[in-house]
């Protein structure tokens, strides 16, 4: 097959001699008709540069099939039949015409009957006559380089035999372009940092983009493993009768990260070391004032919430810093807020469920277990006198629906829940009890600013999304489940999650901490 470069040069060597080609149908190279299939892409990539422009000449004409390009080469399955049987009156048997010609004697012998050029004797074939012309062949061939023939019965005669076919053929009359020379300039198609710096970009010529063409169709979608885990742990969320909080803004102000969780300004966490600051914007001013000030009271004294609060200068300008948010609780003071204004304008409270599950961001060093963002799994009850054992109660149904029967509590430190505890969970292959989540009270210091009932309780609890995820897909690192080095022939083979008794029991640190 002819290359795309060689047909170029034919095209541009045959119109610099004759300046038209009035039908590509009658180009040649090296003596042989050229496939015009073929011939189009070398005329569009000389189009796309100005160099010529065509239009498309169509046209009906008769083509070979496949068995009638054999018979054109070969001759016809009667001549072939013919020539078989020897001259004189013994002739040669049936049978060994079959095994010489195979299918084709079976086609070929009723030919040469009704050409009467055979007839049969016994079991034998002999000759009727001496020679015989073999008008077919001639016919096909004729077709083949023509397109046609005269004779209509024929054509229909050979198209019974599914000898022949009408096919539309597409040829091109070409003529010069604006930019028609017989060298063929090399296109760029992209700026390269090297063109940028050398400045060969302003005289470097371009290949022009084809909106026409067609892209190769996009492959099916595919949920990434978190996100069906993930859903998964919606499934049981929804079940338990959680509305989802809205966790889609991933950059928060300190005031909502931090201060309104009544974490002192001069927490470690607070550190950039921990924290990921953002430069543009690097402050905000956009939250509530009144808020702001009772928030401003509690950290400095306590407020009225009969605390004595953390006893320093609380400064507005700490809470105003932009940052990547360390967890999803941000957006639950939030939500507690609301429902405070929603308790006041309605007169009376209506206990509330919020659960979210999106990603957080934490300045950690990335290892086998550990990333610089990941998910974070939170669920909040805001009912009247909630107690410890209505936390500890909860977590028993809902870690059940995981596949987790076994659960014990840890008393343990949090700046804004009191009391607080660590879940375990015991682990059958390690044969020993590991964390898997927080949990807690929040403070009185952190619901009373926000404007809350005084009798309302809030309890909530989380834990991480990638260990479970890890360990329900058998992945040994993170970095192979969320980042760059990811494999994403992965995405596409893993089956649909469902969360069960063994994984359950398999779950090991579903905490980033």
């Amino acid at each position: 097959m002819a290359t795309v470069e060689a047909l170029q040069a034919l095209v541009l060597q045959t119109l610099d001699k004759q300046n038209v080609i009035e039908n590509s149908k009658d180009l040649k190279l090296n003596d042989q008709p050229v496939e015009q299939l073929a011939l189009l892409g070398a005329l569009n990539s000389l189009k796309s540069k100005d160099m010529v422009d065509y239009t498309s000449i169509d046209r009906e004409a008769w083509t070979l099939t496949a068995e009638g390009q054999q018979l054109a080469d070969q001759g016809s399955h009667e001549a072939r039949v013919f020539d078989a049987v020897p001259a004189g009156e013994e002739g040669i048997a049936m049978a060994d015409v079959l095994s010489r010609l195979g299918d084709a004697a079976k086609i070929g012998q009723g030919k040469a009957f009704k050409n009467k050029w055979l007839s049969k004797k016994g079991s034998n074939l002999v000759r009727l006559v001496d020679s015989i012309v073999d008008q077919t062949q001639l016919d096909l061939k004729q077709v083949q380089t023509e397109g046609t023939l005269q004779d209509a019965k024929v054509l229909t005669d050979l198209k019974k035999r599914k000898l022949v076919e009408k096919q539309k053929i597409t040829s091109f009359n070409v003529v010069k372009g604006p930019e028609f020379s017989l060298e063929i300039k090399k296109e760029a198609t992209d700026i390269t940092y090297e063109m940028l710096q050398s400045g060969e970009w302003k005289n470097a010529s371009f290949k022009k983009y084809n909106f026409d063409a067609a892209g190769l169709p996009p492959n099916g979608g595919h949920l990434h493993p978190l996100m069906k885990v993930r859903q998964e742990f919606r499934e049981i969320f929804f079940e338990m009768g959680f509305e989802e909080m809205p966790t889609n803004c991933f950059a928060e102000s300190s005031f909502w990260n931090f201060d309104a969780l009544f974490q002192p300004q001069q927490h470690p966490a607070r550190d950039a070391h921990d924290t990921f600051f953002l430069k543009d914007p690097a402050t905000t001013d956009r939250f509530p004032r009144e808020l702001m000030e009772k928030i401003k009271n509690t950290h400095e004294n306590g407020g009225d919430t009969g605390s004595i609060g953390y006893n320093y200068k609380w400064k507005e300008d700490d809470a105003g810093k932009m940052l990547l948010r360390t967890h999803t609780t941000a957006v639950s003071s939030y939500m507690l807020y609301k429902l405070a204004e929603q308790t006041k304008a309605q007169g009376f409270f209506k206990p509330a469920k919020y659960f979210s599950i999106d990603r957080v961001f934490r300045n950690e060093s990335v290892d086998a277990t550990h990333l610089a963002e990941f998910h974070q799994i939170e669920g909040v009850i805001a009912d009247k006198n909630l107690t410890l054992g209505n936390l500890i109660g909860f977590m028993d149904v809902f870690f059940k629906k995981m596949g987790m029967d076994k659960i014990r509590f840890k008393p343990t430190y949090n700046p804004y829940t009191e009391p607080s505890m660590e879940i375990f969970s015991y682990h059958e292959g390690l044969k020993k009890w590991v964390e898997i989540g927080n949990s807690g009270l929040f403070r009185p210091e952190m619901l009373g600013p926000l404007g809350l009932p005084s009798d309302v309780r809030v309890v909530a609890w989380g834990l991480g999304l990638e260990r479970p995820t890890m360990v329900k897909y058998g992945i040994n690192n993170i970095r192979d489940l969320l980042g760059h080095k990811v494999n994403i022939s992965m995405i596409k083979e893993y089956p649909v999650c469902r969360l069960d008794k063994k994984m359950g029991k398999e779950l090991i640190g579903l905490s980033q901490d």
